[in-house]
């Protein structure tokens, strides 16, 4: 394998550190480059961004502790699978910090976070605009994760980031090109909602309003996956 840099890599990548290998292939495990169960050679990775194996190691690892990768017995590194097996387990945990993270915003955000929040909801609106599936995917995690900072726990923070991540990658191996985004769409208006409720600080509405948008992602993710055995019966 030749020593020459991807030319398709961002220049900044092209640089060494854990946290430019952690950020590459965090992208590219929750973009679903890398698919569930595919595998990660150190000596591959750092042929491919010229870096010692240190850095990639270290990302690895921290990777690792965010459940993205798996690190086996023998050394070796491969992307988790999903775990289709507890998808109900994980609606329920999904479902529960929707609305958790959302009530403690309502009562603990200062102006800075409304305005992260906002930039959050105005990137989504305008990935729905431009028809770009893929980037409401990524704007809705920024915008749910930026309400759970608002929230001051780092532990729910930290635990509702890991759900939204593993939604992600579902969203996006089961995206199918029938599923259009559409104006007005439903979820841009139920954020506002949300906003609203949160700057008025009304934690019950939020909480009620946290679990009804969250009933609608369960639903898509559903809706997908079914889509999908339809399409595969012999899968």
């Amino acid at each position: 394998m030749s020593d020459t840099p991807d030319p398709a890599l961002p220049e900044r990548r092209r640089g060494s550190g854990a946290r430019m290998v952690y950020e590459l292939l965090r992208d590219e495990i929750l973009d679903m480059v890398l698919p569930p169960g595919a595998p990660i050679d150190e000596i591959q990775q750092a042929e491919r961004l010229s870096i010692s194996r240190t850095p990639i190691r270290e990302a690895l690892v921290r990777l690792a502790g965010e459940g993205l990768v798996t690190m086996l017995p023998n050394r070796s590194t491969v992307v988790s699978t999903i775990d289709f097996a507890n998808l109900n387990a994980f609606f329920d945990a999904l479902t529960l910090m929707y609305r958790v993270t959302t009530r403690a915003a309502a009562e603990s955000h200062t102006p800075a976070d409304m305005d992260r929040i906002r930039a959050r909801q105005r990137a989504f609106a305008a990935a729905v605009a431009a028809g770009d599936a893929a980037r409401m995917i990524v704007c809705n995690r920024d915008f749910h994760a930026a309400i759970a900072e608002a929230g001051r726990n780092p532990y729910y923070a930290q635990l509702f980031a890991r759900l939204l991540d593993e939604g992600r990658r579902i969203l996006r191996l089961y995206y199918y090109p029938g599923f259009e985004p559409r104006l007005p769409h439903p979820y841009i208006v139920e954020h506002e909602a949300i906003i609203a409720a949160i700057e008025a600080r009304d934690v019950a509405l939020c909480d009620r309003l946290a679990r009804e948008h969250a009933d609608q992602i369960v639903r898509q993710i559903q809706d997908m996956i079914a889509h999908d055995r339809r399409q595969h019966p012999d899968l």
